[in-house]
């Protein structure tokens, strides 16, 4: 496995990611922003929080497929969500379990959670990037 993930000492523990991840590998592999969009590119989930979190979990782990790797490879997350506020916290995770579940994974790199404004086109609620490293 090119990353280990961690929890220095000193640093708090957070159940949904890890606060250091240690890359080894050859291969850097950069996933763009994933929405929630179907094969098709129609929305998945609109209105609904969780519903997009899950797909847009789900598109990540297509596009690390696709460089053939997967979650066991992320050494970084970033999650855009439009207008976020703290009470949106349940429903990110539960989309975050959904997907876990789905995928057979417990995706827990560093991850880095931002609030903004607006996406790519106002039904799309939640953005996910992702840089991975694969041996």
């Amino acid at each position: 496995m090119a990353v280990t993930l961690i929890n220095p000492t000193g640093l708090p523990e957070i159940d949904v990611y890890r606060q250091v991840s240690v890359a080894t590998g050859s291969k850097l592999v950069f996933i763009a922003g994933q929405v929630s969009w179907d094969a098709e590119g129609a929305t998945v989930g609109e209105g609904d929080l969780a519903a997009q979190v899950e797909q847009c979990y789900l598109n990540v782990g297509l596009a690390l497929a696709g460089a053939r790797g997967s979650f066991d490879d992320v050494a970084k997350l970033t999650v855009h969500v439009v207008d976020w506020t703290p009470d949106k916290m349940p429903q990110l995770l539960e989309g975050i379990d959904r997907a876990a579940a789905r995928l057979g994974v417990t995706p827990v790199p560093p991850a880095t959670l931002l609030g903004v404004a607006a996406l790519d086109v106002p039904e799309h609620l939640v953005e996910v990037e992702a840089t991975a490293v694969i041996d």
